[in-house]
């Protein structure tokens, strides 16, 4: 088969390679669509190196094609989308039911072969079986909902809030559009991209600007989110946050970054700070939420490219071109 591998820091390349088999809990999914994120640009940059070789593209959902000797829940020919997620099930945090802070966390596309390819295999409990009437390329966006929506599980939310979200990338959006449905007031989104800001209004957000300084809540939001992981932003969003509110460190930032807020603030006007971190027992809601039509696919994904062009592909979404970038390993059929 034809796939995407990443084989040393800044070296990526489409190579002939084996086509997987399955273990006897497994399946082989052959992939309609295959998304990119900044994960994808973290392996690349040598920031998982012990994992290199690999095949990467953890956002992917396409058809089974094999199943192992032992898989009953699954048939051939089952549209799915796939959870990457690979715990141990052993170590403290797995016992304590906190899978995603595992201490052999793993991942398909991360630390074993992904959907970057033509094929991949997956355990058979990540598969969430699709409905037939969903586009099957647009399923890929499941993934990263299910992250969006373990967001939501750690938020304190109540009726009748005032959201900020810092970011109008493709988590900033899914994380608007969930905030329609978790019975936000208003929902502000902060970006320095126009074309971004346009978007978020397209996808109902209630008010847009470069600053969160041009939005006038002088009280500030009960919910301030940040999806950018940069510093001024998380900074800048942190003093946005009113009194008993919540602020939720949602964008990944480099290790090594470091901010400044008051610990003061934090206990006077009781701000409660929380993370997220990748997905926790929210892919089959995210895949639910998905069939129920709470993404707008058609102005999520901007980008398609086939397979070949995978690093292409991660070139542009580093530079920021449109939203959701995907690689096919197949031609899309017309009309579908």
């Amino acid at each position: 088969m034809r796939a995407a591998v990443i084989s040393a820091p800044g070296q990526v390349s489409v190579e002939t390679v084996d086509d997987p088999e399955p273990g006897g809990r497994d399946v082989v999914v052959e992939v309609a669509a295959c998304g990119i994120c900044g994960t994808d640009l973290h392996i690349l940059d040598g920031e998982f190196a012990p994992s290199l070789p690999v095949i990467p593209g953890h956002e992917f959902s396409g058809r089974v094609v094999a199943i192992g000797a032992d898989v009953t829940e699954l048939r051939i020919g089952d549209p799915v989308a796939v959870d990457p997620s690979l715990f141990c099930g052993e170590c403290h945090f797995c016992r304590l039911g906190r899978g995603n802070l595992c201490d052999r966390w793993a991942a398909i596309g991360v630390s074993r072969a992904g959907g970057a390819a033509e094929f991949a295999v997956a355990p058979v409990a990540n598969c969430f079986r699709l409905p037939e009437d969903i586009r099957l390329e647009d399923a890929a966006l499941v993934e990263p909902l299910s992250c969006a929506v373990r967001g939501y599980d750690v938020l304190p939310r109540r009726l009748g809030e005032h959201y900020l979200i810092y970011g109008a990338g493709t988590m900033g959006l899914m994380m608007l559009q969930l905030a329609r449905r978790a019975g936000a007031v208003s929902i502000s989104v902060v970006d320095l991209n126009p074309g971004r800001l346009e978007t978020a209004k397209l996808l109902g957000a209630s008010a847009v600007a470069a600053s969160a300084a041009e939005l006038g809540h002088p009280l500030g939001w009960e919910v301030v989110v940040d999806c950018t992981g940069v510093v001024a932003a998380i900074e800048d969003g942190f003093r946005r946050v009113r009194k008993g509110g919540t602020f939720l460190q949602f964008g990944v930032s480099e290790e090594s970054a470091e901010v400044r807020f008051s610990p003061f603030r934090i206990y006077n006007e009781e701000i409660t700070v929380v993370g997220s971190m990748a997905v926790l027992h929210s892919f089959e809601r995210a895949g639910e939420l998905f069939a129920g039509g709470v993404l707008d696919a058609g102005t999520m994904i901007t980008h398609r490219l086939p397979l070949e062009e995978y690093p292409a592909a991660l070139a542009a979404f580093r530079a920021g071109e449109g939203l959701k970038t995907q690689v096919l390993p197949r031609p899309i059929v017309a009309g579908s």
